[in-house]
């Protein structure tokens, strides 16, 4: 099983970023997949999530700003990343679960995570 996150980088504020999560080994398709992140000093916090029917469920912090959809054909989930603040900055990281969204980090399988910087 793997998970390759791609797409972070430097980004000044109110820029846009979109990661993608690349996934191998498992049945994508069902499977709901999961964007979480993980600033220094702090907790891996929930940002969003997308079930294998397609549905979405969001953080509050990035409600409005951020989108995530998934393409199946390509085993592969994205996150649309808008308005973006500083405090935004961290390592995100996609995860795969069988049993549906969940915004605790118990996902069956995660990626090695990509950063994301928001400063000017």
């Amino acid at each position: 099983v793997q998970l390759v996150e791609s797409g972070g980088g430097l980004v000044q504020p109110g820029g846009s970023l979109r990661l993608s999560c690349a996934a191998s080994g498992f049945t994508f398709s069902g499977y709901a997949m999961g964007w979480f992140r993980q600033a220094p000093g702090k907790e891996r916090e929930f940002v969003a999530g997308i079930s294998w029917r397609g549905s979405t469920l969001y953080a509050d912090s990035v409600k409005g700003r951020c989108t995530i959809s998934r393409d199946n054909a390509k085993n592969t989930v994205y996150l649309q990343m808008n308005i973006l603040k500083p405090e935004d900055t961290a390592v995100y990281y996609c995860a795969a679960r069988a049993d549906g969204i969940t915004v605790y980090s118990h996902y069956d399988y995660w990626g090695q995570g990509t950063q994301v910087t928001v400063s000017s």
